[in-house]
C-alpha cells in the first residue's frame, strides 16, 4: 500500500513539473544552450576561414589575431582552438603564451 502511494505521489510531482509553465522554462533554456552551440560553431567555422585566407598555405594566426578579427574573449579563443586541435583541423606551433600560434593542418 505505501508503495502505491509514493507511486502516485510520483506521478503526481512529475506532472505538476511538467505544468505548462515548466515546459516553457525547459524549452527557454533548450533554445539558449542550442543558440549558444550555433554560435560556438559558426565562430569555429570563421576561424577556419581566417585561417584559409590568403595565398600562403603556411597562414599562422595567434590567439589574438582570432580575437581581434572574431571579437571574442581570450578564454574562448582557448575553447575554440582546443575543440578544432581535438578536431584535427587545426595544430598549434610554439609552446606556451605570446608564441603559440594555429595554423591549418
Amino acid at each position: 500500500m505505501t508503495q502505491i502511494i509514493l507511486i502516485v505521489i510520483g506521478v503526481a510531482v512529475i506532472i505538476i513539473l511538467l505544468s505548462r509553465e515548466s515546459r516553457e522554462k525547459i524549452v527557454g533554456i533548450c533554445a539558449v544552450v542550442l543558440g549558444q552551440d550555433v554560435k560556438k560553431r559558426e565562430n569555429k567555422e570563421k576561424i577556419l576561414a581566417l585561417l584559409r585566407e590568403g595565398s600562403s598555405e603556411t597562414k599562422k594566426l595567434s590567439n589574438s589575431d582570432i580575437r581581434s578579427a572574431l571579437g571574442i574573449s581570450d578564454r574562448s579563443v582557448v575553447r575554440y582552438m582546443d575543440e578544432l586541435e581535438k578536431e584535427g583541423k587545426v595544430e598549434q606551433v610554439g609552446d606556451t603564451g605570446r608564441g603559440v600560434q594555429y595554423r591549418l593542418r
